[in-house]
């Protein structure tokens, strides 16, 4: 997949006619994950855990504890308002710890103390959306989180002042990789799947999702593993690097001037 980054006075405008040379399709819509992909989610989480329990080597449960409750919110099974709760719960209920309701809730409530303390962006991310901005191309923040939690701290790390749409699963009962979660944010955009691409830190749910559901497809692998991905899949090490390959790879003429 290949385009050409339409600058804002391109949008809206008459197609070239079947007579003109075949040209790359305008990229106009750039769609980011926001967990480990613009935010340094994994590290805050992590450590804000740690600090409650006062051991460090549980990320791994509570992740997939989380990720089953985060499925039973966007299925429609389970309350936002109850999963922290809930999740809490069983996640201490497998390392031996039976709680009642009020301990689980008093848990949360220190861990999230912790959390927002700790929230912190990418030393890439900033640089990278003033470009995009420039570059003229709609963005769209695309999260699997289950709430509105989500809205708060990309307005609280001064993100939300760069997207002109946040799509989250748990509002909108679908997640990725299902193909309607991308395709619903191109909709609301007016854009085609085939203008668009999506960058996410997750290969599966991310970047073969997206994909499939016909974007362009970036995995951003940060630890540089080395993971072998499906041709049409491009891979990043950091944000940095997206300018280049959105010219480079899905372009076929220069970004437009900075505004």
């Amino acid at each position: 997949m290949e385009f050409a980054l339409a600058p804002p006075r391109q949008r809206g405008t008459t197609p070239a006619s079947p007579a003109d040379p075949w040209s790359a399709p305008a990229l106009r819509l750039v769609c980011l994950d926001i967990d480990d992909t613009l935010i340094d989610f994994s590290a805050s989480s992590s450590g804000a855990l740690a600090a409650v329990l006062g051991r460090d080597d549980l990320w791994p449960l509570w992740e997939a504890v989380t990720d089953r409750h985060v499925a039973m919110v966007v299925a429609g099974d389970l309350d936002y308002a109850a999963m922290h709760r809930t999740r809490t719960q069983s996640f201490l209920a497998e390392i031996g710890q039976a709680v009642c309701v009020e301990e689980a809730a008093s848990f949360e409530r220190r861990r999230l103390e912790l959390l927002r303390r700790s929230w912190r962006l990418f030393d890439d991310v900033l640089p990278c959306l003033e470009w995009l901005r420039a570059a003229g191309v709609h963005l769209a923040a695309v999260t699997n989180a289950s709430g509105a939690h989500q809205r708060t701290k990309l307005a609280d790390l001064g993100l939300a002042r760069f997207f002109d749409h946040i799509a989250i699963a748990g509002e909108m009962g679908v997640a990725k990789p299902d193909p309607v979660m991308f395709h619903t944010v191109c909709l609301a955009l007016g854009c085609d799947p085939g203008e668009a691409v999506h960058v996410g830190d997750k290969l599966d749910t991310d970047a073969i999702g997206a994909a499939d559901a016909g974007l362009g497809a970036v995995w951003l692998d940060r630890s540089a593993s080395g993971a072998e991905v499906p041709r049409g899949v491009h891979v990043l090490e950091g944000l940095a690097e997206l300018p280049e390959l959105l010219v480079c790879e899905f372009a076929r003429v220069g970004v437009p001037s900075p505004r």
